[in-house]
């Protein structure tokens, strides 16, 4: 009786630490200083029409989804979008979205005409309502990337089966590699996230997953290869802290999509801007900073592989 009653209280205590992890985690993320750029957090409804717009200088509005990259590698990309509007005489407003879902939406709607997403969104997108490619990063050599499966890096949990009864982070629900990915391997041994794990949660950032992992909030969780990488070279603190314990086979990067319809002229100038960007030294000194080589053309192909996945799992989950 006594142990279990230790027991249910190391679980009360587990679960309010899960909690409270959750809530610093997500105000850590809406206090950053960086004013640096002008960031609009489009409601679900109205459009933004800025002074820009009033006095006929065409506004482009990109988003870059907290979940895309760590904070600390948000100031590059405001700088990229900075670059964008220099190269193109246009102005450049930076849309801040916390979800893939959101980001989806608010393209569907043309609210926004530019993104940088992730796989899975950008197939679910390109189907329901045309989500348009424009380019793809290159980086550590290559235009694919992987979904790492991490435990904490003293645990006894070495492959996925050890997971089983444990607490897992998820990404977010349209998420390839935080998501998707993981969903899909146990799809193949039989199980799903319910039947698995013994509670699980949607962090929305993979850093935010990384660290859960590292401060033992959690058990396991699946992230963005390209983002443990980053911040394994940038500041290792929390991917010390974990370790590796499986890796998928490769998939399309995650790309720069653009909505339907949106001019070709702007298109083009945009497109242009992301291809030639590591021509000059500004251009590569900021794509360094984002662990991007160069951005180079993709096709829509590279993504046939999540379609599978997406279209075997559903296959399966009404048999």
């Amino acid at each position: 009786m006594l142990r279990e009653y230790r027991e249910d209280l190391i679980q009360k205590y587990r679960l309010l630490v899960l909690i409270v992890f959750i809530l610093f985690m997500t105000l850590s993320s809406s206090c950053s200083n960086e004013n640096d750029k002008k960031i609009v957090d489009l409601s679900k409804r109205a459009p933004v029409i800025s002074k820009a717009d009033e006095e006929g200088k065409r506004s482009i509005r990109i988003a870059v989804g907290g979940m895309i990259t760590p904070k600390e590698g948000f100031t590059y990309y405001k700088r990229f979008l900075d670059y964008i509007g220099e190269k193109t005489g246009m102005n450049v407003i930076f849309v801040d979205r916390e979800n893939y879902g959101e980001i989806n939406d608010l393209l569907e709607r043309n609210q926004i005409d530019v993104a940088f997403v992730c796989g899975g969104p950008y197939v679910d997108g390109h189907s329901k309502f045309g989500m348009q490619l424009l380019a793809a990063p290159m980086a550590y050599g290559d235009t694919v990337y992987y979904s790492y499966i991490l435990a904490p890096a003293g645990s006894d949990i070495n492959d996925l089966n050890d997971l089983r009864g444990k607490s897992f982070a998820f990404t977010d629900p349209l998420s390839n590699t935080g998501k998707l990915v993981p969903t899909f391997m146990l799809a193949k041994l039989g199980e799903t996230p319910d039947s698995f794990f013994k509670k699980y949660f949607y962090t929305y950032a993979h850093d935010k997953s990384i660290k859960a992992v590292a401060l033992g909030v959690v058990d396991g969780a699946a992230v963005d290869s390209l983002v443990w990488e980053y911040a394994n070279k940038t500041d290792p603190k929390f991917t010390s802290r974990t370790k590796i314990i499986w890796r998928s086979p490769p998939y399309g990067i995650p790309p720069v999509v653009t909505r339907k319809g949106l001019d070709k002229e702007i298109r083009d100038k945009i497109e242009d801007v992301f291809l030639s960007a590591h021509e000059d030294l500004k251009g590569r000194e900021i794509l360094s900073g984002m662990m991007i080589e160069r951005f180079v053309e993709v096709s829509d192909g590279s993504y046939d592989s999540i379609r599978e996945m997406k279209t075997w799992i559903k296959k399966h989950q009404k048999d």
